[in-house]
């Protein structure tokens, strides 16, 4: 099932305080995640250089009736690094981590870009923790040939000079139409990643390059599934993947913004949202 959405006006909304922020050491290295509200569990997981700070206004919008739960992913945020290659079964398995160590048996999971490859790692690996999936800007496909050449040129770029690679990469990931109009988003999100170490970003770009092919997974989930998808989005190929998706039986939400639907399209993003948690 497809679907447009888009409101004519905006919402202000509040940054709201955590009410439980909390470092679990694992494998000698700390995650840092969030725990705040009570009800079913929804985990909130980042994308690339970004960390659970991206979900604040979104938690704020859903804490009252669910238990959320965000996580800083390996070398993201303040969560440590465990090598140069962070792969997607690696970042799953630091996830469950921190959900066995809450006690929280299955859940929501919501995956912005990077955050969707590591939840359907998550849903092969454990599909009995995962209540309902949604992709957000992300895609079940692995990299093509020349996706993984441009990785490997990143990399080369982050070791040579970090600061210019995440300066050009943040600003890059909205659609032209809206790079101005939201200056001060994509500044914030680019001092919050001039903080990742070297090593957290190379072990990212190595990981996503050489994730699996999990259409088949996504496909064969019995729990409910969405994907959303930015109609602009200049980091995917909006016109193809929705063809591939058409195969896979889920439901596809589609915006007019581009790869960052959270501020891009962010009431839309927030109603959608509230209504596949809520079923």
């Amino acid at each position: 099932m497809s679907i447009s959405f888009c409101l004519a006006g905006q919402t202000l909304y509040i940054f709201a305080e955590y009410s439980l922020n909390m470092i679990l050491e694992y494998k000698n290295s700390p995650i840092f995640y969030t725990d705040v509200g009570q009800g079913k569990a929804v985990v909130l997981l980042h994308g690339f250089l970004e960390n659970s700070s991206m979900w604040q206004d979104l938690v704020a919008e859903i804490k009252n009736s669910h238990r959320i739960i965000t996580i800083d992913l390996l070398g993201h945020g303040k969560t440590g690094c465990l090598g140069y290659l962070h792969t997607m079964e690696m970042m799953a398995d630091a996830v469950v981590s921190v959900l066995d160590h809450l006690k929280i048996k299955n859940s929501f999971f919501i995956g912005h870009s990077m955050g969707g490859y590591v939840s359907l790692a998550l849903a092969e690996l454990y599909p009995e923790r995962v209540y309902g999936l949604c992709l957000m800007n992300s895609t079940p496909f692995p990299d093509s040939l020349d996706r993984q050449i441009n990785r490997d040129r990143a990399i080369k770029v982050v070791k040579q000079n970090s600061k210019n690679f995440i300066r050009m990469s943040i600003s890059n990931l909205f659609s032209p139409d809206n790079k101005e109009q939201f200056v001060e988003e994509i500044e914030y999100i680019r001092l919050e990643a001039m903080d990742m170490p070297v090593q957290g970003i190379v072990a990212a770009l190595e990981g996503m390059k050489i994730r699996k092919d999990r259409s088949q997974v996504l496909k064969a989930m019995e729990a409910h599934k969405m994907i959303i998808l930015g109609q602009k989005d200049p980091v995917l190929e909006f016109d193809d993947l929705k063809l591939q998706l058409a195969e896979l039986e889920l439901d596809i939400v589609e915006f007019r913004g581009g790869h960052m639907s959270h501020i891009e399209n962010k009431c839309e993003f927030t109603y959608f949202i509230k209504r596949f948690i809520e079923n």
